[in-house]
């Protein structure tokens, strides 16, 4: 009888050893399965990162070369209207949008200085104004956007800006921009 016991005992704990073994086996066999695809999931996003990174590179290089056109474009315009009778399109009809007071006192500053100097350039601005040259570029930047045409004028691929002599005409006799003469007293020329 104890044989017997002994042997079902024997039985039921191989039993219980096989049943342990196979759990494992098959938490192994899940664990690899779960490790095999987060693998695979980092491979896609390491290659999905190194081709953003590709495309920033190539939209970077666009940008240089645009900014790079701009420039020789405008160097153009410029060397045409000086050396020929060549002249832009005018626009009598300014759309001009309104201008923040900083911006409007950079134009008056750029205004005052074209007077003493004819070009100016961002630097010379940014002394008068007591704004950083990077601040002043980017008023400069938003009043152009904003339609205030200002020509520039590249010279050893540095920045000298000029108002257009029409719009400067017609803001000194219209006042277009609706700068206040309370501004105008602050520039002390």
């Amino acid at each position: 009888m104890i044989a017997i016991f002994s042997n079902f005992f024997k039985q039921i704990k191989c039993s219980f050893i096989k049943k342990e073994k196979n759990k494992s086996i098959l938490q192994k066999k899940i664990l690899n399965e779960i490790k095999n695809q987060s693998e695979e999931h980092l491979r896609a996003i390491n290659e999905n990162t190194n081709e953003i990174q590709s495309n920033y590179g190539y939209i970077s290089e666009i940008e240089n070369k645009m900014h790079k056109l701009t420039e020789r474009i405008d160097q153009m315009q410029l060397f045409l209207q000086s050396n020929s009778n060549f002249v832009m399109d005018r626009i009598e009809n300014f759309e001009i949008k309104p201008l923040t007071r900083n911006e409007q006192y950079v134009f008056l500053v750029l205004y005052a200085l074209e007077e003493e100097k004819g070009f100016v350039s961002y630097l010379d601005i940014a002394r008068k104004t007591g704004f950083t040259e990077s601040l002043v570029l980017d008023y400069v930047a938003s009043v152009i956007e904003k339609g205030v045409p200002i020509i520039k004028r590249y010279i050893n691929s540095k920045a000298y800006l000029k108002l257009d002599k029409d719009f400067k005409r017609l803001q000194t006799k219209e006042n277009i921009l609706c700068i206040d003469t309370a501004q105008k007293e602050l520039i002390n020329f």
